[in-house]
């Protein structure tokens, strides 16, 4: 790093340490606000599929996995990243730069690889239902979640050995530091969502197939048949313009910047990666609402928490609706 960044660099961090302005408090109070409702989302999600059975299936263990990655970010990530923010890395600050990364590569990445584990499963519910429940069963769904824990754990391992390899001083604690190698970004958003991106790209175009087989077995009555080809339709897209649009609007743009960085001479600032980062966290407090907030049988188990009525008697094997 030159002189001249090193010095822009530390006046930023003199400027936004020592100047404790109304602006600083304002962003202090939203990111602890997101950290919190980032918690409490995934902590109802990961009570509800505990306590209630009807909630132990295959699809809902992979749902728990996310919300363990999803609720780590908010207790753990959203800190750090806030902490870092107002006190750029220094020489000092060495090992909370290491933590600060280890946790954002293998959290962010784990999120991510759950997301995939839950497009597969939603593959073989949509398009091979005949066969789901002998090729998705809970032996295979504990192996995805062992694959991803560890797959995300031995990225970051690798990320931290090849940087000791290469004697690279990490210059600051920011978003990017963590996946300034090329092969960073490929791994933890471009191979994942081109293959989200498939697989809902078929799952989208079997449910126009049963849309139109809808139609067709309701031809004799051509109004009834329309509207119910319609319904399940605009459904199937719904939830796939929520769960792309979501993931990609989240993640996307601090991607492409650090592309953008790593392929081209165009110098970024450490806020810009910072903030971008952050958009992209904010994901893990969208997920709950997407995977779970959307399903009838969630709403019930979460008012049955949030109202207290599982501490006043058994409900463990009620039905949900």
């Amino acid at each position: 790093m030159a002189a001249g960044e090193i010095f822009n660099l530390d006046m930023v961090s003199l400027k936004l340490s020592n100047s404790p302005s109304s602006e600083c408090v304002l962003l202090h109070v939203f990111l602890s606000a997101v950290s919190v409702a980032t918690v409490c989302g995934n902590l109802l999600v990961l009570i509800s599929i505990v306590y209630f059975r009807q909630l132990h299936t295959p699809t809902n263990f992979l749902i728990f996995s996310l919300a363990v990655s999803d609720l780590l970010v908010g207790l753990i990530l959203f800190p750090l990243c806030t902490k870092s923010l107002f006190n750029f890395c220094s020489q000092s600050m060495n090992v909370f730069c290491k933590v600060r990364l280890s946790f954002d590569l293998t959290l962010s990445t784990a999120s991510v690889l759950n997301l995939c584990c839950i497009s597969i499963d939603r593959y073989y519910a949509v398009c091979q239902p005949l066969t789901y429940r002998m090729k998705i069963n809970t032996n295979v769904v504990v192996i995805m979640i062992v694959l991803t824990w560890c797959t995300a754990v031995f990225m970051t391992i690798v990320f931290f050995i090849e940087k000791n390899n290469s004697g690279e001083c990490q210059e600051n604690c920011s978003f990017g530091g963590g996946l300034s190698n090329p092969l960073g970004p490929v791994f933890s958003f471009y191979l994942p969502m081109v293959t989200m991106v498939c697989i809902y790209l078929k799952i989208l175009m079997v449910a126009q197939k049963q849309a139109r087989s809808i139609q067709n077995t309701h031809s004799q009555s051509t109004t009834s048949g329309t509207a119910a080809a319609k319904k399940v339709e605009g459904k199937a897209t719904r939830t796939l313009a929520i769960v792309m649009g979501a993931y990609v609007g989240c993640w996307a743009p601090v991607f492409l910047c650090l592309q953008i960085k790593v392929f081209s001479s165009v110098s970024l600032q450490v806020a810009t990666l910072e903030i971008l980062g952050w958009i992209g966290l904010f994901n893990s407090l969208l997920n709950p609402f997407i995977y779970a907030f959307f399903y009838s049988w969630f709403r019930s188990a979460f008012r049955l928490i949030l109202t207290g009525k599982i501490f006043q008697s058994d409900f463990s094997n009620s039905k949900l609706i």
